[in-house]
């Protein structure tokens, strides 16, 4: 089991290891207290072992949500191996790069920035980081204000369909837009 010490995932050294840890230890909590969740921003999911820990971590009942820019090969939606995964993506006017893995881990929220996407070359050969963020109000603004305004975007956001296949987003007549890119410039024009 992962050693929540907040230690660095690096590969070709721990990440494939901890990741799958990281993976399990939600399944864990989610069999004891029904609340394992997850939450991915990346670029591509495509490394089969890591993709059957997801539906695995979905058949438990672990909530995920999974924001993959480009390429992703897990299927959503399929009864019984992936109803609790919804994949999403946003294409926009930037080019999305960053990286986020959020681990509720019952209450005591982890989150992960770095380099590597899910992918066997980025896991498997070459030298990527994911570290792990110790100040809480910082993982706090990653989770409501970044994760959050993602999850709830209705703008330049499409859902993957069990088939592979998206569908845009439509947001229903009378709802306010919510562009994340453009949310995430606003908010932070009108902080300085």
């Amino acid at each position: 089991m992962f050693d929540s010490t907040n230690t660095e995932l690096s590969t070709p050294i721990n990440l494939r290891a901890e990741m799958t840890a990281l993976i399990q230890r939600e399944i864990q909590h989610q069999k004891r207290k029904e609340n394992g969740r997850l939450i991915f921003k990346m670029n591509s999911l495509v490394d089969p072992p890591i993709i059957r820990q997801l539906y695995m971590a979905s058949q438990a009942g672990v909530k995920i949500d999974l924001i993959v820019r480009g390429i992703c090969c897990l299927r959503p939606g399929i009864p019984g191996v992936s109803e609790n995964i919804r994949v999403m993506s946003v294409v926009g006017r930037f080019l999305e790069h960053s990286r986020i893995y959020y681990f509720y881990n019952g209450g005591d929220e982890e989150i992960y920035l770095g380099s590597a996407d899910l992918m066997p070359r980025n896991i498997n050969r070459r030298v990527e980081v994911l570290f792990p963020v110790q100040d809480v109000g910082i993982i706090r603004y990653l989770r409501d204000a970044v994760l959050g305004t993602y999850l709830v975007a209705n703008t330049k956001v499409r859902l993957m369909n069990p088939d592979g296949s998206y569908e845009y987003l439509v947001p229903k007549s009378g709802d306010e837009l919510i562009n994340p890119q453009e949310w995430l410039i606003d908010y932070h024009t009108q902080k300085e």
